[in-house]
C-alpha cells in the first residue's frame, strides 16, 4: 500500500512540475524562429495547416543538416508559437524513397 502511495504522490509530482516547463515553451513566433535560427541553424523543412471546428493552427517542422536538430512547432492565429517536440539526429526522406529497416 505505501507502495502504490509513493508511485501516485511521484506521479502527481512530475505532473504538477512539468506544467510550467511546458508553458514556458512558448512565445511570440518572431522569438521563437531567431531562436531556432541563431542558437540551432534550424530552418523551415515543412509545413502544414491543422484545423479543427473553431480553430486553426500551422504545424511546422524546423530542421539543420548541420546540426542535427529539429523543433517541432506550432503556430496559432495569434501568432503564439508553442514548441510541441525537439531533438536530435534528424534525417531527411525524401518523398516516395523507400523506408530503410528490417522487415518485423
Amino acid at each position: 500500500m505505501i507502495r502504490q502511495l509513493t508511485a501516485v504522490w511521484a506521479a502527481s509530482g512530475a505532473i504538477v512540475i512539468g506544467a510550467p516547463a511546458i508553458a514556458a515553451q512558448c512565445a511570440d513566433r518572431e522569438t521563437v524562429v531567431e531562436r531556432l535560427a541563431a542558437h540551432y541553424d534550424e530552418q523551415p523543412t515543412a509545413a502544414g495547416l491543422q484545423t479543427d471546428d473553431d480553430t486553426q493552427a500551422l504545424v511546422e517542422i524546423w530542421s539543420s543538416q548541420n546540426t542535427g536538430t529539429f523543433t517541432v512547432m506550432m503556430t496559432m492565429p495569434d501568432g503564439m508559437t508553442c514548441i510541441v517536440a525537439s531533438g536530435t539526429d534528424w534525417h531527411q526522406k525524401e518523398p516516395g524513397a523507400p523506408v530503410l529497416g528490417s522487415a518485423s
